[in-house]
């Protein structure tokens, strides 16, 4: 839930905060619908949402799902996805993108793994 994220220190976002994480959501998604034509590596992967530093000089984007081969050709695109964002996005800087797996994600396949277990043995 990207909504929900706090930064490091623990505040709570505010509106603007929300509404940057936001379009840079929606910006590398399309991105990565477009570089994903070119690179396979790329497909399949979903951006469940990002979280911007306060300063803007880091941004995390969030995945679905992250490998070993898609993590790759992100560091290749890195600075590409960058550029993207400083051309579309009008921002005082333009972040540093680190990729993660979404841990919201994470905890859900967690838990659909012991349900599933569960139904297996019940």
């Amino acid at each position: 839930m990207p909504g929900r994220r706090h930064d490091n220190r623990g505040a709570p976002p505010y509106a603007r905060s929300l509404r940057v994480n936001e379009v840079l959501r929606q910006v590398l998604a399309e991105e990565l619908e477009r570089l994903s034509d070119a690179d396979e590596r790329l497909s399949m992967l979903t951006v469940t949402g990002v979280d911007a530093a306060p300063d803007l000089r880091q941004a995390r984007v969030y995945l679905g799902s992250l490998s070993g081969e898609a993590s790759e050709a992100l560091s290749e695109r890195r600075a590409h996805l960058q550029r993207a964002v400083g051309r579309q996005v009008r921002m005082k800087r333009t972040p540093l993108l680190t990729f993660e797996v979404d841990p919201a994600v994470e905890a859900g396949n967690r838990v659909e793994d012991v349900l599933r277990r569960l139904g297996e043995q019940g």
